[in-house]
């Protein structure tokens, strides 16, 4: 059946269905049947006063319902609901969810547990309030940094498959309530690092809050150097909790950050490089994305130079040298894996790499706790030294 129109009046013909065989006797009848035609007489329309007649919307509505083929039927009130825009209300039983997601709760966690290796890794007698302040206050700040990051990155998280789920890109919650939970979390947190811990931490945290969403949030539209910025990022928490036990920075501070800057590497190109659709369609500027090449270079290296690091702890007098002994196997398996990645460069060899950076850092930072020098040898060490030195001054006087 099919509509024509014809004199402007709406006719409708109808066009039998063929059978596969006619018998000869009705060949006269489908003729006569082909050739009739069944005007419609056209629907005079219904004047309504002004108050009752349909808003733009409702014909616009009816006309798109008569396009698809059904011009009789109107449209139901709850078709109309689900073509409408709907305002997303807020119940407070989906928040902590919410705001979990908003301050990355599993990276949080991750800061977390870094920063807590630094303090359980200083050479002094274990400080249990101290430590659950600073692990307090450094939780709150990777909260109100991650918070800003996604506050900024809302036009380019909708395009990534990977972030388009986000509170803020969904409009679960508004920016004002995001911001308002990231000061709501820096500000404690900074103060509570900076008099309840010590000033230095305090200084840390804050600065690795701007470096991370003043400088490396905007550098990832614009250089590939946000790769190096983001591992200083990711360094700063142990450095943070050796500082918090100890007041001060020394050579085992660096060593961590060190090690968990050269960690990130691997782990964040193997990531990266999985996800280069992705990026490319946020407008990021990732090594995987405009240099291939040097991402698997830089992801190599950087697995060789942690067993350069490792072997480092117990000349700084960190650990003992069990500690390099250990962990070779370790380092050597997630260098193998970061050269097959260099080799092969498919996702393969990328996803192998980046399963095992996420058991390798923590299994790494146990061995490094498990072989970390007492504090009672480190005072023999102390009191052979300083006798020896007495010695010498009592040879040296007449």
């Amino acid at each position: 059946m099919y509509v024509t129109q014809y004199n402007k009046d709406l006719s409708q013909r109808v066009k039998p269905k063929s059978d596969s065989v006619v018998s000869p006797f009705r060949e006269s009848q489908l003729d006569q049947e082909r050739k009739v035609l069944h005007k419609i007489a056209p629907i005079s329309p219904v004047h309504q006063p002004l108050s009752e007649m349909p808003n733009r919307n409702e014909l616009r509505q009816i006309k798109s319902a008569a396009e698809i083929g059904d011009p009789a039927t109107p449209l139901t009130a709850e078709s109309k609901d689900e073509r409408q825009w709907k305002e997303m209300k807020l119940r407070l039983d989906d928040l902590p969810g919410i705001l979990a997601r908003l301050s990355k709760i599993k990276l949080t966690a991750l800061v977390v547990s870094t920063a807590s290796a630094g303090f359980a890794m200083a050479p002094v007698p274990f400080d249990l309030p101290c430590f659950l302040l600073a692990s307090l206050g450094t939780g709150l700040a990777s909260c109100a940094a991650n918070s800003i990051n996604q506050f900024f990155e809302v036009p380019f998280d909708s395009n990534m498959n990977r972030t388009k789920n986000r509170p803020l890109v969904r409009g679960q919650i508004s920016p004002l309530l995001a911001v308002c939970f990231a000061a709501s979390c820096g500000v404690p947190g900074i103060a509570l690092l900076t008099m309840g811990v010590n000033p230095l931490t305090g200084a840390l945290g804050a600065f690795n809050i701007f470096l991370y969403t003043c400088c490396y949030t905007p550098m990832k539209r614009m250089s590939i150097a946000n790769t190096w910025v983001g591992a200083v990022v990711g360094a700063i928490p142990p450095v943070m909790g050796w500082t918090a036990a100890t007041g001060s920075l020394d050579a085992g501070a660096l060593l961590l950050g060190g090690i968990l800057y050269s960690w990130q590497f691997p782990h964040f190109n193997a990531l990266s490089w999985g996800l280069r659709e992705d990026y490319s369609r946020g407008g990021y500027c990732m090594m995987s994305v405009t240099h291939p090449a040097l991402c698997r270079r830089v992801a190599l290296r950087h697995c060789v130079a942690l067993i350069g690091l490792c072997t480092a702890a117990p000349i700084l007098d960190i650990t003992t040298w069990t500690f390099p002994i250990i962990s070779l196997p370790l380092n050597l398996y997630i260098s193998y894996l970061g050269f097959r990645f260099y080799r092969d460069a498919d996702r393969s060899s990328s996803r192998k790499l980046f399963f095992c950076s996420l058991w390798h850092l923590p299994l790494l930072l146990l061995v490094m706790f498990s072989c970390k020098k007492s504090l009672l040898e480190k005072e023999e060490k102390g009191d052979v030294l300083g006798g020896s030195h007495e010695r010498a001054m009592e040879i040296r006087l007449p």
